[in-house]
């Protein structure tokens, strides 16, 4: 039941960024502050760096919880920050890997 109320939050993070994209215009600066759970069988990908390169969004990494030798998954409190097509394409792509994702959109923040 948990997964499922996650899912739904991250869903409706993702719903409320793509009405502020239409709103407001997709070369908008914006950021937005979430949190992540990277499962044990993703430690290996660099999902992180993937976020900057593929996506263009910049990376602030506020906390982490990551250890090499873990058998535990990985947490990571992040603020992303770009346009808002490409917050919302690294979102996407969060959403893609199956991430548990906690957060809310910093609209108050927008145009930083």
């Amino acid at each position: 039941m948990m997964a499922a109320q996650d899912s739904n939050n991250a869903q409706t993070h993702s719903l409320a960024l793509e009405e502020s994209t239409t709103e407001l215009g997709v070369n908008r600066p914006t950021q937005t502050r979430i949190k992540i759970r990277i499962p044990k069988d993703l430690h290996e990908e660099p999902v992180i760096s993937r976020l900057i390169s593929h996506h263009g969004v910049t990376v602030n990494i506020a906390a982490a919880l990551l250890s090499a030798n873990s058998r535990d998954d990985g947490w990571f409190d992040l603020e992303l920050r770009g346009r808002a097509s490409q917050v919302q394409s690294a979102l996407t792509y969060l959403n893609e890997l199956d991430l548990e994702i906690w957060g809310q959109s910093n609209s108050e923040e927008d145009g930083w």
